[in-house]
């Protein structure tokens, strides 16, 4: 995983509300453990009809989505059934942070357990974000800042573990590794043996 500190990008929209984990990446798509790959079924069949051509009033099939990298999503963002694929598509797609009023606890959690920065904001915010497709943002995960295109900044919450975890870009299992040392003196001058 590589280090999340600043995210600085234009938003695409995605007001749709309740977009659940099989509709970000549908269950048939999930016949690999890779994540490669996995950003061309990104909300596949809300972006393409029944003859795989993209649908063109599909937010991100609109030109003016292409290279935004911040997804602005209606509310009960990542409902329904845990899916790690979920994040790793979109983050396949090219999406390094999804912002809401509500992301969906599971879908949060296994969002920023992979480098997907998921922010609840408040709903004054969310709306401006909403009515202002293609605004420029800037994310700062370390101040847990996002500032908007007048200069406002609104703050954000990031749990302390997550968000050092996105800025030093490792997961559960290399925060445990860089503990390697201390676990390993602890293992030897522990009073007590297991």
């Amino acid at each position: 995983m590589k280090p999340v500190t600043r995210i600085e990008s234009r938003t695409v929209v995605l007001p749709t509300r309740d977009i659940d984990t099989d509709q970000i990446i549908a269950a048939r798509f999930l016949t690999t453990t890779s994540k490669d790959g996995l950003g061309k079924s990104a909300f596949y069949d809300l972006r393409y009809g029944k003859d795989g051509a993209p649908k063109e009033d599909f937010p991100l099939n609109r030109p003016e989505a292409e290279g935004c990298n911040i997804l602005v999503a209606g509310n009960n963002f990542g409902c329904g059934s845990s899916r790690e694929h979920a994040p790793w598509a979109l983050l396949d797609y090219g999406f390094e942070a999804v912002i809401s009023t509500e992301i969906a606890d599971i879908f949060r959690n296994n969002s920023l357990k992979n480098g997907l920065v998921a922010i609840v904001i408040d709903t004054d915010t969310h709306d401006w974000l909403l009515d202002n497709p293609g605004a420029s943002l800037v994310i700062d995960v370390e101040s847990t800042m996002l500032t908007l295109p007048d200069g406002r900044t609104v703050p954000f919450h990031l749990d302390g573990f997550a968000r050092y975890c996105l800025v030093e870009g490792v997961d559960q299992l290399g925060f445990l590794q860089k503990q390697q040392d201390a676990i390993s003196a602890f293992e030897e001058n522990r009073p007590w043996q297991p």
